[in-house]
């Protein structure tokens, strides 16, 4: 079964963005993910805070990362699946 790679981009995408949107706004309103968010998004998306505005950014960034991210693993498993299988197996 191959991929369709820039679908898979586009649903991971807007998983990883919106659950960043998401737990911004938990994390600014209850504190929860705090330790997540300051390690992880703060350090690898430039000018993401625990913030409304920083919400937005980390849908963006999400859904670039996500969409890039799983984009490229689509495609390397097709590729794999190409080398691992022969033409009549993958034809079916």
């Amino acid at each position: 079964m191959r991929l369709k790679p820039v679908a898979l981009g586009i649903a991971l995408g807007t998983v990883w963005g919106v659950s960043l949107f998401i737990t911004t706004w938990l994390s600014y309103f209850t504190g929860y993910g705090e330790l997540f968010l300051k390690t992880l998004a703060e350090s690898i998306y430039p000018g993401y805070s625990i913030s409304p505005l920083g919400s937005f950014l980390g849908l963006v960034y999400g859904f670039i990362d996500g969409l890039v991210s799983a984009t490229i693993i689509g495609f390397i498993y097709n590729k794999i699946i190409d080398l691992t299988t022969r033409k009549g197996e993958r034809d079916a």
